[in-house]
C-alpha cells in the first residue's frame, strides 16, 4: 500500500513539473540535428567511420589492414548500433526521458537531450584512445549480422557525418566459418544434434569433406541462408539510401585477399587519408602474413580445424551436401548472382 502511494506521489509530481504523464516506455528518440553535428565537430574534430559485415565476413581482416595506416585508427566490436542492448539503451526509460526533456531543464534548448549524450559516450570513447595513437580518423568495427539493417538506421540517427563501410562474404563460406566457430567459442549454445555433428567432424573430417554428410543441421542452413541474405540485402540497400556515394563504401572480402593493396588504398582514400605514405605497402604486406585468429583457433580447438584452411575462399564446395546446395540455391541464390559470386543457378 506505501509503495503505490509513493508511485502515485511520484506521478503527480512528475505531471506538475513536465506538463505530461510518465509512462512505462518512453517516445522515440529524435535523430541529432545538423546544428548539434557541427557543435561535436568543435569539441571532437576527428573524423568517424563505422565497419558493418555479417557474422565471419572478414571484418576483423579489413580492420587490421585499415590501421596499418598511421592517421587511421579502428579498434573491435564497440557494438553501439549493432547488438543490443545498443548505445539507446543508456537513455531508454520514460524517467530519464522526463529528465532529458523537463522544461525547468534549461540545459536542453528545448528538444531532446537523448542523442547528444548518446553521440558523446561514442566520441569520447573512440576519441581518447585514437588520440593516443596520433591517429585523425577512428572507426569502430562491429559486425551487424543481428540487427542487419536496423542497425544502419540506428548509425545514421546518431551519425548521419561518419562514414561506412561494409564488407560482404560469399554467404556459403560464411556460413561455413560461422559454423565452425560456433563450434569452438559457442559450445554453450549447441544443441545435443550440433555437439553429434561436431563430434563426428573431429572424429571423421573426410565424410564431411567429401559432402557426404553435412555440418549443418537443416533448421541451421536454412537460418543460416535467410540471415546472410537480409544482412547483406538490408545492410547494402539503407547504406546506399542514407549515406549515398560519399558517405557508404561497400566491398567484397574475396576482392580484399586477392587485391588487398588496391582494396586498402580505395579504402584509405575513401577516408580521406594519404595512400602515397612510404612504406605503406610493406605493412601492408606484413600484417597479411600475420593471422593471430587462426593460431588462437589451432590453440584451442586444432583437432577441429586442422583440415581446414582459415580464410579460404570457396571451402563450402567440399563441405556443403546437395541438401546444403539446394537450400542455400533457393534462399540466397538471387543475392549471390546480385554480388557476383555467381552467374547463374546452374551451381
Amino acid at each position: 500500500m506505501i509503495r503505490k502511494i509513493a508511485n502515485r506521489v511520484k506521478l503527480a509530481a512528475e505531471v506538475l513539473l513536465t506538463g505530461r504523464v510518465l509512462t512505462e516506455s518512453r517516445a522515440e528518440i529524435p535523430p541529432i540535428s545538423s546544428e548539434e553535428v557541427a557543435e561535436f565537430k568543435t569539441f571532437f574534430p576527428l573524423d568517424k567511420f563505422f565497419v558493418f559485415g555479417h557474422a565471419r565476413s572478414g571484418t576483423t581482416l579489413l580492420t587490421r589492414l585499415i590501421r596499418v595506416h598511421p592517421e587511421v585508427h579502428c579498434n573491435y566490436q564497440g557494438h553501439f548500433f549493432t547488438r543490443k542492448p545498443t548505445l539507446e539503451a543508456l537513455v531508454d526509460s520514460a524517467a530519464i526521458e522526463a529528465w532529458l526533456t523537463r522544461r525547468s531543464n534549461r540545459w536542453n534548448r528545448g528538444r531532446d537531450l537523448s542523442p547528444v549524450i548518446l553521440r558523446a559516450a561514442v566520441e569520447f570513447i573512440l576519441e581518447r584512445e585514437a588520440r593516443e595513437m596520433g591517429a585523425r580518423v577512428v572507426g569502430d568495427k562491429s559486425p551487424n549480422a543481428l540487427l542487419n539493417g536496423e542497425a544502419v538506421q540506428r548509425l545514421h540517427k546518431i551519425y548521419p557525418d561518419a562514414k561506412l563501410i561494409f564488407i560482404v562474404r560469399d554467404g556459403r563460406d560464411a556460413a561455413v566459418s560461422h559454423r565452425f566457430q560456433q563450434f569452438i567459442d559457442a559450445q554453450q549454445h549447441l544443441s545435443q544434434q550440433d555437439w553429434r555433428i561436431r563430434d563426428d567432424f573431429a572424429n571423421d573430417p573426410e565424410s564431411f569433406l567429401r559432402g557426404e554428410r553435412s555440418i549443418f543441421t537443416q533448421e541451421g542452413i536454412q537460418r543460416a541462408a535467410e540471415g546472410w541474405v537480409r544482412n547483406v540485402s538490408e545492410t547494402n540497400r539503407l547504406g546506399r539510401a542514407l549515406y549515398g556515394e560519399g558517405g557508404y563504401l561497400s566491398l567484397r572480402y574475396e576482392d580484399l585477399l586477392g587485391s588487398s593493396w588496391e582494396q586498402t588504398a580505395r579504402i584509405w582514400d575513401f577516408l580521406g587519408v594519404d595512400s602515397s605514405l612510404p612504406d605503406l605497402r610493406d605493412l601492408l604486406t606484413r600484417e597479411l602474413d600475420s593471422n593471430p585468429d587462426e593460431k588462437w583457433q589451432q590453440q584451442k580447438a586444432g583437432e577441429l580445424v586442422e583440415p581446414l584452411k582459415k580464410g579460404k575462399s570457396g571451402s563450402w564446395r567440399e563441405l556443403f551436401t546437395a541438401r546444403d546446395r539446394q537450400v542455400f540455391k533457393d534462399v540466397a541464390g538471387e543475392t549471390l548472382i546480385a554480388w557476383g559470386y555467381e552467374s547463374h543457378l546452374g551451381w
